[in-house]
């Protein structure tokens, strides 16, 4: 059994680079799985990239199997598909998902990996960590039939939402960004798409996800009398304003936070989290998600791709990187 790895680090704010890893033998129960593919989820990694997580929420923030502590050095990223080479005989050559950060071999808990379906391409299944997140902020949203909703911040996230909406019965949805070239991405996942002055008002649901003051105080001017905002942004060290004067108040509006790190008190004693991202994976059958994956490089490259997309230098919902 191959025992050797390598794993991507953050050393310090700004600065990546690849370590040698030696495996523990697997115990019982436990896994060992080589990467067949993992994905940078741009927005929460360039935040910790760029060493910009809060002091206050380093604990809130560890990933799953993080190693090391933030602002570095440290290893982070919960985005990776790989074969188990070891295990029960039930696991032993699947495919898995698993939260583990960008590394050729792990070894985690059998329990920390979850089988995709046959269906599913090990490339598109690395988004099931971010349509986990859409599941969870639309328990927390709860859109019934035919609602008006809008999206605002066609990123990873956003699309996400927007992809999984798009199969509510008779909702109007909307995708909402000031990127005109995301229109075509909204035109495979099966919404509209609007820029933030043409989208349509009247809103009963706006998720946002574009992680800037503008978009939220746009999510708000879209909403009908008493319809909320979904916030999904992860604004790290970065402090909003909030307009809670004009039409807040008269139109009763509320703005409601939404986190993956818990089940909804909705779902709460019904749903795990196994279960939660057991239904991500079900949801990725459908092959519009393939547009969210918008570039590739290999894992030796990360030390060099990862500064790019955190600037924005390489544009990107989802980077996919191959082993």
């Amino acid at each position: 059994m191959e025992r050797d790895a390598r794993a991507f680090w953050i050393r310090s704010p700004g600065k990546g680079e690849i370590r040698d890893v030696v495996l523990p033998e697997p115990g019982a129960g436990e896994v060992l799985v080589r990467t067949v593919c993992s994905g940078v989820s741009r927005g929460t990694e360039s935040i910790v990239f760029r060493g910009a997580v809060p002091p206050n929420q380093h604990a809130i923030m560890r990933a799953p199997f993080q190693d090391g502590a933030f602002p570095g050095p440290v290893k982070y990223g919960y985005l990776n598909v790989g074969v188990v080479e070891h295990g029960p005989p039930e696991l032993l050559g699947r495919t898995v998902f698993c939260l583990y950060p960008h590394q050729t071999r792990y070894v985690v808990p059998a329990d920390a990996v979850t089988p995709v379906p046959a269906e599913v391409p090990p490339g598109r299944a690395i988004l099931a960590g971010t349509v986990e997140t859409a599941v969870n902020a639309l328990w927390d949203a709860a859109p019934l039939v035919g609602d008006r909703v809008a999206v605002v911040g066609a990123g990873m996230i956003g699309c996400s939402v927007a992809g999984v909406l798009a199969g509510f019965p008779g909702c109007d949805v909307q995708l909402v960004d000031t990127e005109p070239s995301r229109a075509g991405v909204a035109r495979a996942l099966g919404v509209g798409f609007a820029s933030p002055e043409e989208a349509a008002g009247g809103c009963d649901l706006v998720v946002h996800a574009s992680a800037t003051e503008a978009g939220l105080a746009r999510s708000l001017e879209l909403l009908a009398p008493e319809g909320e905002v979904v916030e999904l942004s992860w604004y790290g060290d970065r402090r909003v304003s909030v307009p809670l004067g004009e039409f807040f108040h008269s139109r009763r509006l509320t703005i409601r936070g939404s986190q993956v790190g818990a089940v909804p008190p909705v779902r709460r004693s019904r749903r795990t989290f196994a279960e939660r991202v057991s239904l991500a994976l079900r949801l990725l059958a459908n092959p519009a998600f393939d547009t969210l994956v918008t570039g590739e490089s290999p894992f030796g490259d990360l030390p060099r791709v990862m500064p790019r997309l955190a600037s924005g230098e390489l544009p990107a919902l989802c980077h996919r990187i191959t082993y």
